[in-house]
């Protein structure tokens, strides 16, 4: 199939960021295709400025910015969907000298859990509802899905309901959803122990905090600390999902299998990461999520072309976008990061804090981000990460100058 590889959360050059229809073809015999399929009600077209490569593409990633949970993905055009949920997703992790010099759990309790619900064929293959199982020409999924597909099995870095042996110590989790549509309330069950937060999409926060539950989006991350040490050998923890039913009501098992001593520990203050001065002289956008006609989802009544750029910023600029939502929307930007400044015009949310380049945005909600472009010129995307609304046109063009 041909691929497009993003960097998710990463800062690249235009033509390795994984713009939607920059093509890695299998081969030169795959034949001629648009790069941009028919969706309903649209016609298929090319994109003249797409960068597509045959076999094999080289991507070149600089030293990021930040540290920070990233993670790679699919990003093809119109099939990301599919892609994703077949398994094109893996961890890609930036350290930094900041969070290194801290006593945060490490090496083997630094764990990385790649969050994703998922629905099985009865022989066991992903069952994906595409109107193209074959990934070619027809994007799309059939009726009952274009909200977002969802799956009664929830996989932790591949497996389902796994169960964890864990030491009496602290843990560090990276905490990835890759799901394509759903949204998880976490939670710990069999212990009074909460979550500490420690970070988010992009390195710590500047001190820790604690959270009873974490409301994670598809494509958020949350870093947190889980202290087994209070626990006996035998102690079995659950990572619940309170949003879930049934089957996708527990998410995975913590048990509790090794005394040991633990050397690390949770510093009163993170990072000294300077948060975002907001100034009245910042450009102001409006970017307006919708649901259109025959299946579409719009940005500002716009599905997306490439040849349209809703936005042109200047290079290592920072603006004020104003989100709005009619439904649930995760909305992502490339090649950038954010902080929220404010929810329906009150203060940033309990799950707001730090860095990030994913957020939340629920239905009739109005979120105020504080948006930094990287100093990279070129062309980049921003899209709703609800999968099948991104691959139903839900994504604009946006130009660093």
């Amino acid at each position: 199939m041909p691929t497009v590889v993003h960097l998710h959360g990463g800062t690249a050059p235009y033509d390795s960021d994984g713009y939607p229809t920059d093509f890695v073809l299998p081969a030169e015999s795959y034949g001629t295709f648009p790069t941009m399929p028919a969706m309903p009600g649209m016609p298929a077209m090319n994109d003249p400025d797409a960068h597509v490569s045959t076999i094999r593409r080289d991507y070149a990633y600089p030293p990021q910015p930040q540290a920070g949970t990233l993670w790679y993905h699919d990003h093809r055009m119109a099939f990301t969907g599919a892609s994703v949920y077949r398994g094109l997703a893996g961890f890609h992790l930036a350290h930094g000298t900041e969070e290194q010099a801290l006593p945060l759990p490490r090496g083997a309790r630094d764990v990385p859990l790649m969050i994703a619900d998922r629905a099985f064929a009865a022989n066991g293959s992903f069952l994906y509802p595409a109107l193209d199982p074959t990934m070619r020409t027809t994007p799309g999924v059939d009726k009952p899905s274009v909200n977002g597909v969802m799956g009664d099995v929830i996989l932790v870095n591949g497996a389902p309901w796994p169960v964890m042996k864990v030491d009496t110590a602290r843990y560090r989790f990276r905490i990835l959803n890759a799901s394509n549509a759903r949204t998880y309330q976490l939670a710990l069950q069999g212990t009074t122990q909460r979550f500490t937060q420690i970070g988010t999409d992009h390195g710590l926060l500047p001190a820790p905090l604690p959270q009873d539950t974490v409301v994670i989006a598809p494509a958020e991350r949350f870093d947190v600390v889980i202290d087994f040490s209070r626990h006996k050998v035998g102690d079995e923890i659950t990572l619940a999902n309170r949003l879930g039913s049934n089957s996708t009501a527990a998410v995975m098992r913590f048990l509790v299998a090794r005394a040991t001593e633990d050397g690390s520990s949770i510093p009163s203050t993170l990072s000294k990461t300077a948060a975002i001065t907001t100034t009245g002289s910042m450009t102001q956008r409006t970017m307006k999520f919708t649901r259109g006609h025959q299946g579409q989802w719009l940005i500002n009544k716009q599905a997306f072309d490439p040849s349209v750029s809703q936005a042109d910023v200047p290079a290592g600029s920072t603006e004020l976008w104003t989100i709005l939502s009619d439904f649930h929307h995760p909305f992502h930007i490339h090649n950038a990061t954010f902080q929220v400044m404010a929810r329906d015009g009150r203060a940033p949310g309990p799950y707001d804090q730090g860095w990030k380049d994913t957020v939340f945005v629920n239905k009739g909600e109005k979120v105020l981000l504080a948006i930094r472009f990287s100093d990279l010129k070129g062309r980049f995307v921003f899209h709703c990460h609800n999968l099948e609304h991104e691959d139903m046109a839900m994504m604009a063009t946006f130009r660093i100058t």
